[in-house]
């Protein structure tokens, strides 16, 4: 269950799941789901998806509800897939890892979890 400090109403530049990883969209006020480690992170999306066009609201701090990408440890340092799904972050050389925030619960591949939402990055 999420604890949401700021939750900002943004308009979404394509269609946005709910409990995603977004990250900032070509203008400002506007969001698109993230798709890469290096994507400038910033808040996770409620539960309520959106469409392209539509307002879409994102949890910027606080405790977030966010899908799982795979196998998620509580007090690891989540980043992103390809689908915006939360995962634990992995340094690679030369790869400038954006993180999220640390997961707050464990889980798995599908499931929703607590993220305390605290920006960063990590170089491998």
């Amino acid at each position: 269950m999420s604890n949401a400090v700021l939750i900002k109403n943004l308009k979404a530049e394509a269609a946005t799941p709910a409990f995603t990883v977004v990250k900032f969209g070509a203008a400002d006020g506007a969001v698109l789901p993230a798709a890469a480690v290096t994507d400038k992170l910033f808040g996770v999306s409620t539960d309520v998806a959106a469409l392209l066009g539509e307002r879409c609201d994102v949890i910027v701090s606080g405790l977030a509800d966010v899908l799982f990408g795979g196998v998620v440890v509580r007090g690891d340092l989540l980043t992103v897939d390809a689908l915006g799904r939360a995962v634990t972050a992995v340094p690679a050389a030369g790869v400038n890892n954006r993180i999220i925030g640390t997961a707050f619960v464990s889980g798995v591949l599908g499931d929703v979890g607590a993220v305390l939402i605290s920006l960063a990055s990590a170089q491998g």
